[in-house]
């Protein structure tokens, strides 16, 4: 899956439920970012970061989509080092929550 595809797939996910209320980026190291702005209204999605994130969760793509298609346990990827996470740990698991729904 390209990030495009990724993008555009955590773009579905945050339509589909109600705002987040933070900022969180997703760092997939030399292929890109994916940055959810769930500040507002209507949730943003894109691969430009617009301001700073509240989280940071870094992985590489392969594991992003594991967890978008809700085949990977967003609590076992952070415990088998697969997912790190930095800043608030409460955000990521809300958000681990509204993936693969």
């Amino acid at each position: 899956m390209s990030l495009e595809s990724l993008t555009e797939a955590i773009r579905a996910q945050a339509a589909l439920n109600p705002p987040l209320g933070y900022k969180v980026k997703f760092d997939l190291g030399g292929e890109g970012i994916i940055f959810w702005d769930g500040t507002g209204p209507t949730p943003e999605v894109s691969n430009e970061e617009a301001g700073a994130a509240d989280t940071v969760m870094t992985m590489n793509e392969a594991d992003l989509q594991s967890l978008v298609n809700g085949t990977l346990d967003p609590q076992l990827a952070y415990m088998t080092g697969k997912l790190k996470v930095e800043g608030s740990l409460g955000v990521a698991l809300k958000l681990a929550g509204m993936m693969g729904d």
